[in-house]
């Protein structure tokens, strides 16, 4: 199997089509369900936007309906973005089929303090299973090796489902899907988000500009940074994937920073935009199942919910697809089995970079008398290095990050 590093860099002369990149709708899945459960669910008019979900919602197809029990353990749950959705316009040019360019699995621990959140790349070729399109009933058959993205045209939420749980042998009982203009919609009811590039950038592909340093991106800014490729790191998806785990963490430090969620106003508004572009898995749209969810996600800390890309090689047959990079997924997904933690060593970041305050801050809590609570940290660091996959990409949602410039 070819090494990794190496295979990001040759990705990069992939193909340059554009694509919405929404990785960090991911979140905002998650959010929105936080957002329309985690207080008064009534008062806010929870049960009206509800109805809307579940008035959207689509079958898996597994003829299988999880209890609201299951949340009170481990739990699964993949999100999806569509590239080319039905209705979406001005988001590039129309293709012949609707791509499912965006796949994140999240994983929350049996004891709901930790959350793993995996990327899996669009070009990532897999073997993918049988499919049945639920709207006109046409099968489709097993495939060996075809890029994961090519699922969604297959048999919709359900074959993306079903392909990354033949991937990874988990059970992903819970599923949504959504589209470019969700992101739109979403950043702004926000208020922006911050994010940080090391130098300035202008990505006429995407559309993106900004300055150095830090910018709070909002609308179609925002929906820029995610799909932008030329603009930052390498120039290939996977380092795209980098910046979108910057905006996610950073999504993360502001909702449970800014007291978002104890403000009526924004948890109406993220819970208004997420009816009305997210699509949910009937499994996933209903209110006891949101409020469940809700109260499993709050009880993960920033520095315990950890992003991480499924780790690639690059694919023997085409230099533009990537293909599992065999050893470090494996010991990924059997730790995700296992519900086991997950850390990330010291060059996880590749080509992000840390926000230098953070550094500051960290080399500052360094220096000076030990605090009394010395040892138990010494223990807890002992512990978390323990847990170190090294070789993975990413960062959790505490880590400040810079996207590093295309070219620098």
């Amino acid at each position: 199997m070819h090494d990794a590093t190496r295979a990001v860099a040759r990705h990069a002369v992939g193909r340059s089509r554009s694509i919405w990149g929404g990785i960090g709708r991911t979140l905002l899945v998650m959010v929105s369900v936080i957002a329309i459960s985690s207080v008064s669910v009534a008062a806010y008019g929870v049960w009206h936007l509800t109805a809307k979900f579940k008035q959207n919602a689509v079958s898996l197809g597994d003829g299988s309906a999880p209890s609201i029990a299951a949340l009170n353990g481990a739990f699964n749950v993949l999100l999806v973005g569509a590239d080319n959705a039905p209705g979406q316009k001005h988001f590039g040019a129309a293709r012949d089929a609707t791509l499912n360019d965006v796949n994140i699995l999240i994983h929350v621990s049996a004891d709901h303090h930790r959350a793993t959140v995996v990327s899996l790349p669009r070009d990532l070729v897999i073997a993918h299973p049988q499919c049945t399109d639920p709207k006109t009933g046409e099968v489709f058959a097993a495939m060996a090796a075809q890029p994961l993205n090519t699922a969604f045209a297959r048999g919709g939420l359900g074959c993306v489902v079903g392909t990354v749980e033949n991937l990874t042998g988990l059970t992903i009982p819970y599923a949504a899907l959504f589209s470019f203009d969700g992101t739109v919609k979403m950043a702004d009811a926000v208020g922006g988000v911050p994010i940080c590039v090391n130098k300035a950038i202008d990505d006429p592909d995407s559309g993106l500009e900004l300055k150095k340093g830090v910018t709070v991106v909002k609308g179609r800014q925002a929906l820029a940074y995610l799909r932008s490729r030329h603009g930052v790191g390498d120039g290939s998806d996977l380092s795209r994937i980098a910046s979108q785990q910057a905006y996610m963490s950073s999504l993360m430090r502001k909702m449970t920073s800014a007291g978002t969620l104890s403000d009526p106003t924004k948890l109406y508004g993220l819970a208004s935009a997420a009816a009305d572009s997210i699509t949910l898995s009937e499994s996933l749209a209903s209110p006891d199942t949101m409020v469940q969810m809700a109260l499993a996600v709050k009880s993960v800390g920033l520095d315990h919910m950890v992003f991480v890309q499924y780790p690639t090689a690059e694919d023997p047959q085409d230099t533009a697809k990537v293909v599992p990079s065999t050893a470090l997924a494996a010991a990924l997904i059997d730790r995700v089995q296992r519900d086991e933690s997950i850390g990330l060593d010291k060059d996880a970041l590749g080509l992000s970079t840390e926000l230098e305050k953070q550094k500051s801050a960290k080399a500052s809590s360094s220096t000076g008398s030990p605090s009394p609570s010395a040892t138990s940290k010494a223990k807890s660091k002992s512990k978390s290095e323990s847990d170190v996959l090294a070789g993975l990409r990413g960062q959790t949602a505490a880590q400040q990050t810079c996207s590093v410039a295309y070219g620098s």
